[in-house]
């Protein structure tokens, strides 16, 4: 009788992650993003009307075009049913003023499809959020057109004109204080059309056109937490930091712009990005105590840039520093095996 040798295991290596679970597939988790972006897009129509539809529909449509066409270009299926496209055109349209022109979202679109995305090797590899690849790429190239200019709402019983967004206004202010001006010629011309946090928290304002909602942006970062599709730590902590920063600033006297701490919580992109931008699975970290230091230094860079920097607002570009630094944020904050390292490994300690 022979004897018959035992087969080998058959070992399947593939990268990270090892875990399986149908209801966190990456068509669900957009998916889910998606659906909570409906009350952002929703009161952005309902306050900038034809322009934000214009926004959505151009940087949906050049998404998937270049998507499409970067997948052909490396030969491979072209991955715009797993929505992360979508979900990088309708961030990148609601972070765009409503008066951007229509080669302004195109331009982004494709940069951020193309360079912030499909250039590191496509979905799980990039380094940086694509969207905000594409709104820094157009901010510091088209920088003027890129300015919110004042809109009239077209909404049945509100007559608003914002003649600047809240964060210029407070920056006019400082500008104006500094120019020698008064404290009252210098609120006059700053600040004779700035919102009450009521209007910050219906939309009722100028700006970019997913951001002036604080309300709705709450509504759908509620449904991604109770959907667990988000890391819940990353928008608390970060929210948290940013408050505790801004009282502190104002508390030593630090900001003079005549803007409280509840007005620059509500005001810009702060909401918009601890929701819907830096909860992104793939440019965050992977534990929990690495997401609250990522989220707490988001909050702290957003609130330094708003002070120091001459750019009123500064989601994007602590977005996109912190992006930078979440290998080490992984690197550092990873846990041990149990039983410590493997011997013979470079993590062992020498003999």
């Amino acid at each position: 009788m022979t004897q018959q040798t035992p087969s080998e295991p058959l070992l399947q290596v593939a990268p990270s992650p090892h875990l399986h679970a149908s209801h966190l597939s990456t068509q669900r988790v957009m998916l889910d993003v998606l659906i909570a972006l409906i009350p952002v897009c929703a009161v952005s129509c309902w306050v900038f009307r034809w322009y934000a539809l214009k926004q959505l529909v151009l940087c949906e449509l050049t998404a998937l075009l270049t998507e499409t066409l970067c997948a052909a270009l490396r030969r491979r299926k072209s991955p715009v049913w797993d929505l992360s496209a979508s979900v990088t055109a309708v961030l990148l349209a609601l972070s765009l003023p409503w008066n951007a022109p229509a080669y302004i979202a195109i331009i982004a679109t494709v940069v951020a499809i193309g360079l912030g995305k499909a250039a590191f090797g496509g979905l799980g590899f990039n380094l940086f959020n694509p969207a905000m690849v594409g709104r820094a790429f157009v901010m510091l190239s088209f920088a003027r057109e890129m300015g919110a200019s004042g809109y009239v709402a077209q909404v049945p019983g509100l007559d608003v004109i914002s003649q600047a967004t809240p964060l210029t206004a407070a920056k006019q202010y400082v500008a104006a204080l500094a120019s020698g001006a008064t404290v009252a010629d210098s609120v006059q011309t700053a600040f004779q059309n700035i919102p009450p946090l009521s209007d910050l928290f219906l939309g009722i304002a100028n700006g970019s056109l997913g951001e002036t909602s604080v309300g709705a942006i709450c509504l759908g970062g509620l449904y991604l937490c109770i959907r667990k599709t988000i890391a819940r730590e990353i928008p608390v902590c970060m929210l948290l930091t940013a408050a505790a920063m801004l009282g502190l600033m104002q508390l030593l006297g630090f900001t003079d712009d005549g803007f409280g701490a509840l007005h620059h919580l509500g005001s810009g992109a702060l909401f918009l990005g601890a929701f819907f931008i830096a909860t992104d699975p793939v440019t965050s970290p992977l534990t929990r105590r690495g997401r609250c230091i990522f989220a707490a230094g988001l909050g702290a860079l957003i609130c330094l840039f708003r002070a120091l920097s001459s750019y009123p607002e500064g989601v994007m570009f602590a977005v996109l520093f912190m992006n930078a630094m979440v290998p080490l944020i992984n690197r550092y904050t990873i846990r041990k095996p149990i039983g410590g390292p493997v011997p013979g490994s470079a993590a062992s300690p020498k003999a």
